[in-house]
């Protein structure tokens, strides 16, 4: 549950991110783009598309991949670095997983909300212990980073003047293209499955719904707008797999090793998963021995009193 709640937050993240920066770029009166992303980084990829398409002679449909792909290729070592950092929170969760279970037993058998909120609190301290970050490791700043040149290209693809009346292939750029939005959707279902093989059983369970999340999410996207922006999101998708198939057979081999390595030389503290409750039972029939004894002593006591 809690993969899946990580993913969710990670997905809205990432488009909220994307819709912030949809609105860096307009259009002016003449109706022409213009914003911050669009004057840094938008107008710059939009120059080199329109001179792949015009000097070299290439196409517009051609430039535009060729131009994403050298986005996408600079910034890859980004993504590479934030699937790093999750892959190592994710292999380490496995390697301590012994460790976890009992916990997370105890969380779903709790028959109350105090039991069930004590449980939680005692996971994330063993969890703090064992330096594991609850949200997977998912940083920010790689993100912060990609996004504003994602958007820019994004943006290039669609104000670059000539893309909307070209033809990339029998496909018109200037309009919306079902051949091409469908094998989005393959391309980005391809990685969300790739994306389940690498992880255990349990977590494959959770991220069924994630597997489809993707795909509808860039049919939707990607029927919604013209062709020229589809072929930015063909081309991500491809460079999504790449990304997903160093991740999985790359690595997440070197880290399962690396995390192996050093429990063995400092190998996992035990913790004390339940703590000593207190017979309130036995309490109560000690305190009633006690009074009544303590009452017979004061009795006592009044009678010696009452004598003298």
């Amino acid at each position: 549950m809690k993969l899946k709640l990580n993913h969710i937050l990670f997905s809205g993240l990432a488009l909220s991110i994307l819709f912030t920066l949809t609105g860096c770029v307009g259009r002016d009166a003449k109706g022409n783009p213009s914003g911050t992303i669009w004057n840094f980084l938008g107008k710059p990829m939009s120059y080199f598309i329109d001179y792949f398409a015009n000097n070299i002679g290439l196409g517009y449909g051609l430039a535009i991949i060729i131009v994403t792909i050298v986005v996408r290729t600079i910034i890859l070592p980004l993504g590479l670095y934030q699937s790093w950092k999750a892959s190592y929170q994710s292999e380490k969760m496995a390697y301590l997983k012994p460790i976890f279970d009992p916990i997370n037993k105890r969380v779903k058998q709790a028959s109350t909300q105090e039991e069930k909120m004590a449980a939680q609190t005692e996971l994330m301290a063993v969890q703090r212990a064992h330096g594991i970050n609850p949200l997977g490791g998912i940083g920010c700043l790689p993100l912060l980073i990609q996004m504003p040149f994602f958007s820019a290209m994004y943006f290039a693809a669609q104000f670059t003047k000539g893309v909307s009346t070209s033809n990339f292939m029998g496909i018109d750029l200037g309009n919306r293209s079902l051949i091409l939005t469908t094998i989005i959707a393959a391309l980005y279902f391809l990685q969300s499955w790739l994306s389940m093989m690498a992880v255990s059983e349990e977590q494959r369970e959770q991220m069924k719904t994630m597997m489809y999340t993707m795909p509808i999410m860039m049919i939707f996207m990607s029927f919604s707008l013209p062709a020229g922006v589809g072929l930015y999101w063909l081309v991500g998708g491809f460079f999504s797999i790449i990304q997903q198939l160093i991740t999985t057979y790359l690595l997440k081999p070197r880290l399962r090793k690396q995390i192996e390595e050093e429990y063995a030389k400092n190998p996992p503290k035990s913790y004390q998963t339940t703590s000593p409750r207190k017979d309130v039972t036995a309490s109560q029939d000690l305190s009633q021995a006690i009074m009544p004894a303590k009452k017979a002593k004061s009795n006592r006591n009044a009678g010696k009193q009452r004598k003298r």
